[in-house]
């Protein structure tokens, strides 16, 4: 598991973002998930963030935990209520939206 840290101003523990991507090895889409996090992270929660990397080739029984069933997935544990997001994360309005750091667009239309 490898961790990965935002800016290096340390964030208060309350403020902090847990985020987990779970990849297989080092594949194209596990690479361009990894890559799209660090950016959105950067932009949206910029030094209040940890990514942690687990590789399900390397530790397979870290899946368990988290029920992961397909990769990769991201897995928000802080802050409460943890969120999943499978895929590479490549449609950033999706990302933010699971995350909760925007709310989703209602279209015009649209039913309720």
């Amino acid at each position: 598991m490898k961790a990965r840290r935002g800016a290096t101003k340390k964030p208060a523990p309350s403020d902090e973002w847990i985020l987990r991507l779970y990849v297989a090895g080092e594949s194209v889409r596990s690479s361009a998930a990894l890559r799209n996090l660090e950016v959105i992270c950067e932009q949206h929660l910029a030094g209040r963030y940890r990514i942690e990397v687990i590789d399900l080739l390397k530790q397979p029984q870290l899946a368990r935990g988290d029920q992961i069933v397909a990769v990769p997935t991201l897995v928000r544990h802080l802050p409460p209520p943890m969120k999943k997001i499978i895929g590479d994360l490549s449609n950033e309005e999706r990302v933010l939206v699971g995350l909760d750091l925007r709310p989703r667009r209602r279209g015009t239309g649209a039913r309720s």
